[in-house]
């Protein structure tokens, strides 16, 4: 996935400006794909360079409101249906676990902890994430919630699966 075609997906739903894709963003899309400010707002520039969206509208400030064009639904279809996703093979926090034997067995269970005690975190925060939206039928809503509950369980997993191989060190 990449920020391109996330910002085309929330044009889909409807025409906004760079501010209410960046607060639609940080409560739907930032636990699946972070993007800083900045990055947004270059990209929203590429887009419309490209032709994929069109400022509908402008207001005080230089506020403008971004409409998605047929190119841009297109090319969002094409993403969806044409590519397939890039499978994330690197994680900084697994590669650890395969090196643990060159710490005492305390700071490699100590390691362990953490990483039950981060998912936890997680977890309560996608909750509290959960409880705060005011959840509609729109498919952004619908599609919002299976995709929260996708970091749901993967932090339940990966916080038992921590506290299991806490276990097995020796």
């Amino acid at each position: 996935m990449s920020l391109r075609h996330a910002l085309l997906g929330l044009l889909s739903e409807r025409p906004a400006s760079g501010y209410d894709l960046l607060k639609r963003f940080e409560t739907s899309l930032a636990n699946v794909w972070p993007a800083t400010q900045s990055q947004m707002y270059t990209e929203l520039s590429k887009l419309s360079a490209d032709g994929l969206i069109t400022v509908s509208a402008e207001g005080p400030r230089g506020r403008k409101e971004y409409t998605l064009t047929d190119e841009g639904l297109t090319e969002l279809r094409h993403w969806l249906t044409e590519t397939k996703p890039q499978r994330n093979t690197r994680s900084d926090l697994l590669l650890r676990v395969f090196f643990l034997n060159v710490l005492p067995p305390e700071h490699a269970r100590g390691y362990l902890a953490w990483l039950a005690d981060m998912s936890q975190r997680e977890y309560e925060g996608l909750r509290r994430l959960e409880e705060s939206i005011d959840w509609g039928d729109d498919p952004l809503s619908v599609n919002g919630r299976i995709a929260l509950e996708y970091g749901l369980r993967l932090n339940a997993m990966r916080r038992e699966w921590a506290e299991w191989a806490a276990d097995r060190i020796g």
